[in-house]
């Protein structure tokens, strides 16, 4: 596991956003697992950027997002289809062909789940898969106690979920109780994992995560088991890590290292 700390909380959002830039830029056809939630905000705004100021191209990229609520249309306000078009796809020169987001709305989610998962298997794996972290542990929305070998299923949400995402729905509206998510051995197959968390509310379940035990109360400590994820960290996400001193050592400043 790679640790990057950056000084500030838009030194690591720029920095995370590179690395996506790096990897569309070293293979322009790279299938990109994505990630939702207020944390990739920033970022995908640095990406929308940089296609209009740099001419990063996302042409032949194809995208497979992580999860769905189960019984959102894409039209829906607070679908995940809806913020990706409002936040990425609709500003870049994606081909919206090759974007895909499990349908919540469809009428088996099983067989949807299974289909999910044939799918990206069809595209050749995920290049890089793109995470953020839950106050309690879980990538994508893998709540705690999710089998650390699960593949794309149907997860019941947990009232600190609920709370989260409550500011997305509106008011008085009923929140979905399950959502179609990508397991977690289905992020463990993509050939490198980006995990993004800033700030001091996350600096526990960050600690968990990277430090603590492998095990399903903390659902994200499953990328212990990756060749490659890299974590990018604020210093206030980084604050109760036990050996950050050694993260600087082998990447000072966030940066790469001579062995990179």
């Amino acid at each position: 596991m790679k640790v990057l700390i950056l000084e500030t909380t838009a030194d690591a959002e720029a920095r995370a956003a590179g690395i996506i830039a790096e990897t569309v830029k070293a293979k322009p056809s790279a299938v990109l697992g994505l990630a939702t939630g207020g944390t990739m905000l920033p970022l995908y705004a640095a990406l929308r950027r940089m296609h209009t100021d740099e001419g990063l191209s996302f042409a032949q990229v194809t995208t497979f997002n992580l999860d769905e609520y189960v019984g959102l249309a894409p039209s829906h306000p607070a679908s995940y289809h809806h913020y990706m078009r409002d936040v990425l796809f609709d500003h870049i020169d994606i081909d919206l062909a090759n974007t895909h987001l499990p349908r919540g709305d469809a009428a088996d989610p099983i067989a949807e789940a299974d289909a999910y998962e044939a799918l990206i298997a069809s595209a050749g794996g995920i290049d890089l898969q793109l995470l953020g972290i839950g106050r309690n542990g879980h990538i994508g929305f893998n709540e705690p106690t999710s089998s650390l070998s699960s593949r794309t299923r149907i997860k019941t949400l947990t009232e600190s979920t609920h709370a989260a995402n409550r500011p997305y729905f509106a008011e008085g509206e009923a929140l979905p109780k399950y959502a179609l998510t990508m397991g977690i051995g289905s992020i463990l197959a993509a050939r490198h994992c980006v995990l993004l968390a800033t700030g001091a509310a996350k600096a526990d379940v960050v600690a968990a995560m990277i430090e603590g035990p492998l095990a399903a109360v903390c659902p994200a400590s499953a990328l212990q088991l990756h060749p490659c994820a890299t974590i990018v960290l604020d210093r206030a996400a980084a604050s109760t890590l036990n050996l950050t001193s050694y993260y600087h050592l082998v990447h000072q400043d966030g940066a790469k290292s001579a062995f990179e």
